[in-house]
């Protein structure tokens, strides 16, 4: 690797520290606003923070272009790392917590949006800490380096690595729609309309504007943290029902939500499989819960309905927001609930999981399978949106699902080493893997991460940042191959 690489690759990383110093300085707002008496912490954490990111800037400014397409995945690594340790500075300056590492899991939690807390009772948090909560899933529920990419026209690096290296469950097959980060800048578009959309409307509910920027920009980026002890679960019918609408349309790709709302048509054909399977799965399993919940449960039609709905909701896409305590439901439900979050929404939006795409590749990889042994001889594509799935497109697909089920097996056992028990070990895996968040047991429904011992807590980091960058990026870091010269 080359000198000049590392240096570029440092520079980029004080630009995204000035970005994330600028975002603290946002949450003076409602410090002051509020009098809670962290106005001077924050502006220092942010005063920190933007120094840090400059001196790097200017230090390494002329350090424009990286050549090694390999750097794309060691910035991103390095630049979620990076962020994420600088975001545990409100946290810990403001004594929201003192211990590093319970900072470092809220603030991974985050930053990947994964959902998970550490805070038994965030109602009693200071308002700025509040709102850094809410702004570290806005910002890296979309993606931190998408951002960039949208916003910068020249990086000095291929756009695409660093779209694929980064980008949660990146839609490769619309790769020619990516020159000129074009793809990028309406997703976010579209990410920053959704945004100004549904904090109108929780307003026009009845809701606080305070409460709905938060409760927007958490289940806008599916992350699912709340300004709540209980999650939504105190919010009106009427306004659980937004979030969960709020929910559904960022699990869907935002490529196609784009070609919706300005009336292309024809250009949304090619991604209507996918729709159409994450439309079914969805309604199949709200019907599942909602029955379960009206005949085990003893809910009526009404609440579990609503229950229900807005639950599966935030399953599917990763969003974690609870209506309910989950831990006392159907142990069924509870199980469909969390195979939901590792399915997860479709490629190209918000959430985790596996994505849809994936899925339905998997599906039809088995079906495939099967009538092999029937017809040895034939030879039947397995096709998507149309297109014939390539082989590379198909192993890789394979590679991701048993790296992905390997590292959550990985994840039980490390935690149970670390002293947590199997059945919560077991959640924790997978809602930290997923990005879903809330877990089985004490972490999950209304419960927390607060009772994990320190080893669990940095296990259950290293399975968010695994998850969001959906192991591969991580995991090529560990090839010898990959720190030698060319």
């Amino acid at each position: 690797m080359r000198s000049s690489d590392i240096k570029a690759v440092l520079r980029f990383i004080g630009i995204l520290l000035v970005a994330e110093g600028g975002l603290m300085a946002l949450c003076l707002v409602p410090a002051l606003h509020f009098a809670d008496g962290t106005a001077w912490h924050i502006a220092i954490c942010s005063a920190v923070t933007l120094l840090s990111g400059t001196a790097l800037w200017i230090a390494f400014g002329r350090y424009r272009t990286i050549i090694d397409r390999r750097m794309a995945y060691l910035l991103v690594v390095l630049l979620w790392l990076t962020l994420t340790l600088f975001a545990t500075l409100p946290l810990m300056v403001t004594r929201a917590t003192s211990s590093f590492t319970r900072a470092f899991f809220e603030a991974m939690s985050g930053l990947t949006s994964a959902g998970g807390t550490i805070f038994d009772n965030v109602a009693a948090l200071p308002a700025s800490v509040l709102l850094w909560r809410s702004m570290m899933q806005w910002f890296g529920g979309f993606g931190i380096v998408l951002i960039v990419l949208a916003l910068t026209p020249r990086l000095g690096i291929n756009k695409y690595a660093l779209y694929t290296a980064e980008s949660s469950g990146a839609d490769n097959t619309g790769r020619t729609t990516l020159r000129a980060g074009v793809a990028v800048r309406r997703t976010l578009g579209v990410y920053l309309s959704l945004t100004a959309v549904f904090i109108v409307l929780l307003w026009l509910s009845g809701m606080q504007i305070w409460d709905a920027v938060n409760l927007t920009f958490t289940n806008i980026s599916t992350g699912g943290f709340s300004v709540n002890g209980d999650s939504i679960a105190s919010l009106t019918a009427m306004q659980q029902y937004i979030l969960a609408a709020a929910m559904f349309l960022s699990g869907i790709n935002f490529m196609l939500l784009y070609l919706f709302f300005t009336f292309r048509w024809r250009q949304i054909g090619h991604k209507l499989e996918q729709f159409s399977f994450y439309i079914v799965l969805c309604l199949l399993s709200v019907a599942f819960v909602v029955g379960a919940l009206h005949w085990h449960e003893g809910y009526g039609w009404d609440d579990a309905l609503r229950l229900g709905t807005v639950q599966t909701v935030s399953a599917l896409t990763t969003t974690g927001s609870v209506v309910a305590d989950t831990t006392t439901w159907w142990t069924p439900v509870c199980f469909l609930l969390l195979m939901l979050s590792v399915c997860g929404g479709m490629a190209g939006s918000t959430s985790g999981g596996l994505k849809i795409m994936r899925v339905i590749i998997l599906l039809r990889n088995v079906r495939v399978t099967l009538n092999d042994r029937l017809h040895p001889s034939a030879v039947v594509p397995i096709r998507l949106n149309g297109t014939a799935v390539s082989t590379h497109m198909r192993s890789n697909v394979m590679i991701i699902f048993m790296v992905f089920g390997l590292t959550m097996l990985l994840g039980v056992m490390a935690l149970m080493l670390s002293g947590v028990d199997a059945t919560q070990s077991i959640g924790a895996s997978v809602g930290c893997l997923t990005g879903y968040g809330p877990g089985l047991g004490a972490s999950g429904g209304f419960g927390s991460y607060a009772a994990f011992p320190p080893a669990a807590m940095w296990v259950c980091s290293l399975l968010m940042l695994l998850g969001r960058l959906e192991c591969m990026t991580v995991l090529v870091l560990l090839l010898p191959r990959f720190w030698r010269r060319n």
